[in-house]
């Protein structure tokens, strides 16, 4: 069953503005060390599925795993907004949408599933509660 809808989201100052088609009921927490300091909830979607409304010069990025993919940061608030990139195991190309961003998330209606990044456990699978962060 589909039901995504089409959201509306952005950064802290609104220089980056974005739309997103998709279904928050289920979001995602990683323990890797940069989801942690991030903060974000995260959501899988198709390229086709977002639309960067902002200009590009808005925004800067970061990678540690250019061959997977960039983090993208509003250039003046440096909010976290998404992430692109291309991996097999999520079905090739993605976009990766910080919940956090878009105007209508509510995380108390939000199902969240955890994935242990920091130990690069990502064969476990997600688990219904976060993973330790020591080994």
């Amino acid at each position: 069953m589909n039901n995504t809808t089409k959201h509306h989201g952005s950064c802290l100052c609104g220089d980056v503005t974005f739309d997103v088609d998709l279904d928050w009921s289920t979001g995602s927490r990683c323990n890797c060390t940069l989801c942690t300091k991030l903060g974000a909830v995260g959501s899988i979607v198709k390229p086709a599925a977002f639309k960067l409304l902002s200009p590009e010069s808005k925004l800067s990025s970061f990678t540690r795993t250019p061959e997977i993919g960039r983090r993208f940061f509003c250039a003046r608030c440096h909010v976290y907004c998404f992430g692109s990139g291309r991996l097999e195991v999520l079905g090739g190309d993605f976009v990766s949408v910080n919940l956090n961003c878009l105007d209508d998330f509510d995380v108390s209606r939000t199902s969240l599933i955890h994935w242990d990044g920091r130990h690069d456990n990502w064969q476990a699978g997600p688990a219904p509660a976060p993973w330790p962060l020591s080994a």
